[in-house]
C-alpha cells in the first residue's frame, strides 16, 4: 500500500464527510435558521433593554404568546394546504367584540360564551373555506375579501354596541380567570394553547388528516388523482384557523377587555411573519406546530422590544415587514437550493481495497472459471414475474417468491403453471422463511420484518430497533431489511443492507464502500430487537450453520462472507470465510450434503474495483455527472457456487451467455433441484442437480417432518 493510500485509509476511516448529508436530511434542519435567529434576539434585546427578561416582562410575553400561539397554529395549518388567510386579524377582532358582548352586555356564562365565540370564529373561517376549497377562488384575494366585510361589520357593530360591550352590566363568574389566572405558574392562556399545540402536532403527524394534508399542499392535482377529498380538506383547514383564531380572541378579551378600533389591525402581517419566519412554507406542503410556536416566540419578543425600545407604530409594522421580507426570501433560497445541496453532499464516498480478484475468464483453470451450466434451467413463471428476488418452497413442493408490485405469489406444484397472490403485503417482498408453525417470515424493503399467519394475514413483527449512541443517523427505523434465517429456539436474525438509502435507490450504498448496513435480532418471546453487528458492507445473505450458535453472512460490497457466533464460548466473535470472491455475493442458504449455496448478483471489474480505492474520484464523479452516467457495480452476471464451512469453493454454476438468468440474487435446494431467483429476473430458474440428495427439504431439516412433531 503506497503512502498516499495509507493517508487516505486514515483520513476517510476518522473524518466522517457523511456529516453534512445527514443534517441536510433531516426535517428538524428547517428549525436551525429560526432558532439562530431567536438566539440572536434573546442576546441582542438582554444587552439593549435592561431587565427585558424580568418576571414580570416574561408573564407579559407569555400571555401575548398564548394567544398568538392558537392564531399562528391555525395559519401553518392553511399554509401546510397551500392556501394563505389574511383574514385572520378581522375575525379576531369580531370574535373579541362577540366574547365582550356576550359577557358584558348579555351576562352569559363561560359555558355558553366559550362555544359561542368559536363558533362565531368559526363560521367566517367556513366562509373562506367554501369560496376557496369548494368554489376554487384564489386563497389570496378571497382572504383580503373577507378580511375588508368582516372588519366592516365590526366597526358598524362597535358604532352601534360599543358600550353595552365595554361596561359589565353583571359579574360573570370566572370571565377575569382566562385573562389573568396561572396553571402551574403558565398563564391559562399559554397553558391551554400548549395542549392544542400538542393535539394539532398529533393531528398532523401520527394521523391520516395530517398525511392528506401534507399531500393536498405539496400537490393538489396529484392528491386529487390519488383520491383524496381535497376540497374538504382545503376548507376544514380554514375553519380550524377561524376556530383557533376565536379562541385566541377568548384570551385577548378576558385579558384586556378592549373593543377598539385597533383591534386585530395587521394582526394577520404578525401572525404571517411568525409562521413563515419558523419554517412554514408560503408554496405549502412543509410546515409544522414546532415551526409554528418558534416563529411566534421570535414575533412577541422582537414586537415587545420594539414597544419597550420606544418606536412608533409605524416603525414596528416597518420592522415587521422587513422581517417577513427576509423570512420569505430565506424560504424560497432554502426549498430551492436545499435539495440541490443535499444532492450533492448526501453521497459520501470513502476509501475501501478489495483483495485481488479471482480469475474467472475461462481456460484459466480458476476454481471460479465461467462455464453455462446454468443454460439447461428450466423456467417458472416467465413473463409473469417481477424481481422474485427471493424462492421458497413449502413440504407440499409449493414455491413462494416475492414480488416488485408488493405481493407474495404462490405456484402450485408439480408443474408450477398455476400461481396466486398468497397474500399482499404493500412493499417488496425479499428474504423469507418458514418457522417452526409453518407461517412465512419475510423482510420487507422499505417496512421492515414480517409475518404472514396460516390464514394469509400479514403481521408486522419489527420496523424499529435501537438507536446507535453517538450517531448523527437515526437508525432506529428499518429502511432495507434484506434476508433472514431462524434459529432453532425462535430468534430470527435478519440483515439491513443499508440504513442511508431506501430500497429504490439501494445501488448507492456502492459508491460510498462503508458500513452502513447491520444485522438484527428479532426475538418473538418478547417482540424485541436489536442490532447484534453494525457497520457491515450491504450485508445481505443470513443462515444459520446448524450449531445453535452461529450463521453465515454476506457482505455483498465487500465481496466476503463472513461467521458470527451469537451464542455459545465464541460468542461475540467474528471471521471471514471466504475474503476474495470475484463478484458480490447475495442469498446464502443450506445445500442438502451439509455445505452452502451462494448467489453472485453481479461480478467485479477491475475499473470499479480501482474506483473503490479513490473516494475523490468518486465525489467528483457524484458532483459533476448527471446520476444515470454514474459508475455502479456490475448487475449483468448470474453465477452460484457451493462451498463448505472452512471456505472451500465446490462448485460454481454459471449462465455464461446472461440470458436466461442475467442476475442471480437467490437460490434453494429443494428434492435434488436448485431453484433460481433474482432482482431484476422476470422468472424463476429450475436446475437439476445430479448427485443431491431427491428426499431433502429446507423445511423438513430445519424443523423436521410434520408428523415428527
Amino acid at each position: 500500500m503506497s503512502v498516499n493510500e495509507t493517508y487516505l485509509r486514515w483520513r476517510y476511516r476518522y473524518i466522517p464527510d457523511h456529516v453534512l448529508g445527514e443534517v441536510l436530511a433531516k426535517n428538524w434542519i428547517d428549525n436551525a435558521i429560526p432558532v439562530l435567529f431567536l438566539a440572536i434576539a434573546v442576546a441582542v434585546f438582554s444587552i439593549l433593554i435592561p431587565g427585558f427578561f424580568t418576571v414580570g416582562s416574561l408573564s407579559t410575553i407569555a400571555r401575548v404568546l398564548g394567544e398568538y400561539m392558537f392564531i399562528c397554529i391555525g395559519m401553518t395549518l392553511v399554509l401546510k394546504a397551500g392556501g394563505i388567510d389574511l383574514s385572520v386579524g378581522s375575525n379576531f377582532a369580531l370574535c373579541n367584540f362577540g366574547a365582550l358582548y356576550l359577557v358584558n352586555a348579555l351576562g352569559m356564562p363561560l359555558v355558553v360564551v366559550i362555544p359561542a365565540v368559536l363558533l362565531l370564529g368559526g363560521l367566517v373561517g367556513a366562509l373562506n373555506g367554501v369560496l376557496i376549497g369548494y368554489m376554487r377562488l384564489r386563497a389570496f384575494l378571497t382572504t383580503l375579501v373577507t378580511l375588508i366585510l368582516v372588519r366592516a361589520i365590526v366597526e358598524l357593530l362597535s358604532l352601534n354596541y360599543g358600550v353595552e360591550a365595554s361596561y359589565p352590566a353583571s359579574e360573570v363568574p370566572a370571565w377575569d380567570y382566562l385573562g389573568l389566572a396561572t396553571i402551574l405558574g403558565l398563564p391559562v392562556s399559554l397553558f391551554v394553547a400548549g395542549i392544542v399545540a400538542i393535539a394539532i402536532h398529533v393531528l398532523m403527524t401520527r394521523m391520516r388528516f395530517g398525511w392528506h394534508l401534507s399531500a393536498v399542499g405539496g400537490s393538489r392535482r396529484s392528491a386529487y388523482n390519488v383520491g383524496l377529498p381535497v376540497k374538504r380538506i382545503v376548507a376544514q383547514t380554514y375553519v380550524m384557523s377561524g376556530v383557533l383564531t376565536a379562541a385566541g380572541a377568548l384570551f385577548y378579551a378576558s385579558r384586556l377587555g378592549s373593543i377598539g378600533g385597533s383591534v386585530g389591525v395587521g394582526l394577520e402581517i404578525v401572525i404571517l411573519t411568525a409562521a413563515v419566519l419558523g419554517g412554514n412554507s408560503l408554496g405549502g406542503g412543509r410546515g409544522s406546530v414546532a415551526k409554528a410556536i418558534i416563529g411566534t416566540v421570535i414575533v412577541v419578543l422582537v414586537t415587545n422590544a420594539l414597544v419597550r425600545l420606544g418606536l412608533r407604530t409605524g416603525a414596528n409594522d416597518l420592522v415587521l415587514g422587513l422581517i417577513l421580507l427576509a423570512a420569505v426570501a430565506i424560504d424560497v433560497k432554502w426549498v430551492k437550493n436545499r435539495l440541490k445541496i443535499l444532492n450533492r453532499a448526501y453521497v459520501s464516498p470513502t476509501y475501501f481495497a478489495l483483495p485481488p480478484c479471482p480469475e474467472t475468464v475461462e481456460g484459466s483453470s480458476s476454481i471460479y472459471e465461467v462455464n453455462d451450466k446454468l443454460a439447461v434451467a428450466e423456467p417458472i413463471g416467465l413473463g409473469e414475474l417481477d424481481g422474485p428476488e427471493d424462492i421458497i418452497l413449502d413440504e407440499d413442493d409449493n414455491l413462494y417468491c416475492g414480488s416488485r408490485h408488493g405481493d407474495v405469489i404462490r405456484f402450485f406444484a408439480p408443474d408450477y403453471k398455476r400461481h396466486e397472490v398468497y397474500v399482499h403485503i404493500g412493499g417488496h417482498p425479499l428474504g423469507m422463511a418458514f418457522n417452526r408453525d409453518r407461517e412465512l417470515v419475510v423482510c420487507v424493503g422499505g417496512m421492515g420484518l414480517y409475518k404472514v399467519t396460516k390464514d394469509r394475514k400479514p403481521v408486522k413483527l419489527s420496523d424499529e430497533t435501537n438507536r446507535s449512541l453517538f450517531s448523527i443517523i437515526d437508525d432506529s427505523r428499518m429502511r432495507l431489511a434484506d434476508d433472514l434465517d431462524i434459529a432453532s429456539d425462535g430468534r430470527i436474525f435478519f440483515s439491513e443492507a443499508t440504513i442511508r438509502y431506501e430500497i429504490h435507490d439501494w445501488i448507492l450504498d456502492a459508491l460510498e464502500a462503508r458500513g452502513n448496513g447491520r444485522i438484527i435480532c428479532y426475538d418473538p418471546r418478547d417482540g424485541s430487537s436489536r442490532t447484534v453487528l453494525p457497520n457491515l458492507q450491504f450485508p445481505n445473505g443470513i443462515t444459520m450453520v446448524g450449531d445453535d450458535q452461529s450463521f453465515l453472512f454476506a457482505e455483498t460490497w465487500g465481496c466476503r462472507i463472513n461467521r458470527y457466533w451469537y451464542d455459545g464460548p465464541r460468542k461475540g466473535q467474528r471471521e471471514v470465510v471466504i475474503p476474495d470472491l470475484p463478484g458480490y455475493p447475495d442469498n446464502i442458504n443450506r445445500a442438502s450434503d451439509g455445505t452452502f449455496w451462494c448467489a453472485v448478483i453481479g461480478m467485479r471489474s477491475p475499473t470499479f474495483d480501482l474506483a473503490q480505492r479513490m473516494p475523490q474520484f468518486r465525489r467528483r464523479m457524484v458532483y459533476r455527472v448527471a446520476a444515470d452516467e454514474w459508475m455502479y457495480p456490475n448487475m449483468n452476471a448470474g453465477c452460484v457456487f457451493k462451498f463448505s464451512l472452512e471456505g472451500e469453493i465446490l462448485d460454481v454454476l454459471w449462465d455464461r451467455d446472461g440470458v436466461k438468468h442475467p442476475s442471480i440474487t437467490s437460490m434453494r435446494e429443494h428434492k435434488g433441484k436448485l431453484y433460481l431467483g433474482g432482482l431484476f429476473n422476470d422468472r424463476i430458474g429450475v436446475y437439476d442437480l445430479p448427485d443431491a440428495d431427491p428426499h431433502w427439504t429446507g423445511i423438513g431439516h430445519y424443523w423436521g417432518a410434520k408428523n415428527d412433531e
